[in-house]
């Protein structure tokens, strides 16, 4: 009565209500490519998202077959749409609505080599300096 009522389908099923299209920043926040919506649709205003080759608009709706590029810091990820996610639900069942491009897995693989190698070639320490060794840092780089 007057209350919320008690459907079981309070969720909203974007396939059904759209005929297979969710909008884009919608999209990615269900594929949890961003933590928030307002972070997908930041990022897709920015230009860090190109749909089809194109920069959309974050209301754009995306379809099946849809081919993305999400920019994430240095990271650059490629997909296509294999289906239109219901809901933001667990990264399994995420993952299984798009594939990411072989181009992209391999860039992506690279870059995870270098980082690795980048990380051997820093100098290791034994944690955190002490105020000897905060000292002799600053002065080194005062000298230079």
């Amino acid at each position: 009565m007057g209350g919320r009522h008690d459907d079981d389908d309070d969720d909203f099923d974007a396939e059904s209500a759209n005929g297979g299209r969710l909008r884009i920043d919608r999209c990615l926040w269900h594929l949890r490519l961003y933590k928030t919506r307002s972070l997908a649709s930041s990022a897709v205003a920015a230009g860090r998202v190109q749909l089809n080759g194109g920069r959309p608009k974050p209301s754009r709706e995306i379809v099946v077959g849809d081919v993305l590029e999400v920019t994430r810091e240095s990271q650059v990820i490629e997909f296509t749409v294999l289906t239109i996610p219901k809901r933001r639900g667990p990264a399994l069942e995420a993952q299984s609505c798009y594939q990411e491009t072989e181009r992209s897995v391999a860039r992506r693989a690279a870059m995870r080599e270098v980082h690795q190698l980048d990380a051997l070639s820093r100098p290791r320490t034994d944690g955190r300096p002490d105020k000897r060794d905060r000292r002799v840092q600053r002065d080194f780089l005062r000298r230079q």
